[in-house]
């Protein structure tokens, strides 16, 4: 084992991780509030602390369930998922319902399997919640694209929410690979290579063609900015904003944020992904503003 493959740093890039889905994911939540939206206009912070939403609570559960068992185990992260579900988080009405069944003793696999009409949900919320993972498997992005699929169906069964976590840890294992963070090119052609064909892949192609636009909103209006909340409407853009600045989290957050949709999803996305190389960080004192992790989530690494 080498010492980047280590438990500890592999624990610590998805801590690291973490911490940059959960400031993309509140200081985007900030911006559904009308009264800030002339802020994201002028990229200035909205006053106060900012409150995180489901998308954090969920990658919490990835890291806890990969800290005590150093993979995914899908009866371990249901369990978690239902757990810490906290209905004012800003979870959707299906996934609400289901967490409260398997709290009561329901099945997940047959209620994630049976989710809109058997077809399950090809919604974005397996994407949202995985960067973390893939800084846990810098060391081998395969894996993490692996890891990915098995912790998609707990809640999202449909195929194209599976590829949007897969292409999302993909991202997040190559921009945190040891020998630093790659290039644009280098980054989505890697992800590209890693997951299947699907709407989701065919975004991240055209994402990957889209590499020299310097309007995102023209890159948005093409990809999607997640206004549907499915996984090849938010996942494809998300990316595309990561691999264009990688090291530069303040940057990215703004990218992302300008184009509206779903916001704080997108910037959880991008966020966790970049923030997975150390030189992708968030400034300290937006960190400082977002809420703390949950008390139940590992600090350090638990295994020392």
């Amino acid at each position: 084992m080498t010492a980047d493959s280590s438990f500890d740093r592999r624990f610590d890039r998805a801590l690291a991780s973490l911490r940059g889905l959960a400031v993309g994911d509140a200081l985007g939540s900030q911006f559904f509030v009308p009264a800030h939206y002339p802020l994201l206009k002028r990229r200035e912070l909205p006053p106060g602390s900012w409150q995180w939403t489901d998308d954090t609570e969920m990658a919490c559960s990835v890291l806890a369930v990969l800290a005590r068992h150093d993979r995914i185990d899908q009866d371990a992260l249901a369990a978690s998922f239902a757990e810490h579900h906290d209905f004012d988080r800003g979870y959707g009405p299906a996934v609400n319902r289901m967490l409260r069944l398997i709290r009561e003793g329901g099945d997940w696999r047959e209620l994630s399997a049976a989710l809109f009409n058997g077809q399950g949900s090809w919604g974005n919320g397996a994407a949202m919640r995985i960067a973390p993972l893939g800084a846990w498997y810098a060391d081998d992005p395969e894996q993490a694209t692996h890891q990915a699929e098995i912790s998609a169906y707990p809640t999202h069964q449909h195929r194209e929410a599976v590829v949007g976590a897969m292409a999302v840890a993909a991202a997040a294992a190559i921009a945190a690979a040891p020998t630093g963070p790659p290039t644009p090119e280098a980054l989505l052609d890697g992800v590209i290579a890693l997951v299947p064909r699907s709407a989701v892949g065919a975004g991240l192609r055209r994402a990957r063609d889209m590499l020299d636009y310097g309007d995102a909103g023209t890159v948005a209006a093409v990809l999607g900015s997640g206004r549907r909340t499915s996984a090849h409407d938010t996942v494809p853009f998300a990316l595309w904003s990561a691999a264009r600045g990688l090291g530069d989290f303040e940057t990215v957050f703004w990218t992302t944020a300008q184009v509206g949709g779903d916001v704080d999803t997108t910037c959880a996305i991008a966020g966790g992904v970049v923030a997975s190389s150390a030189a992708g960080a968030p400034p300290a004192d937006w960190l400082e503003r977002t809420e703390d992790l949950p008390a139940w989530v590992p600090r350090d690494t638990p295994r020392s």
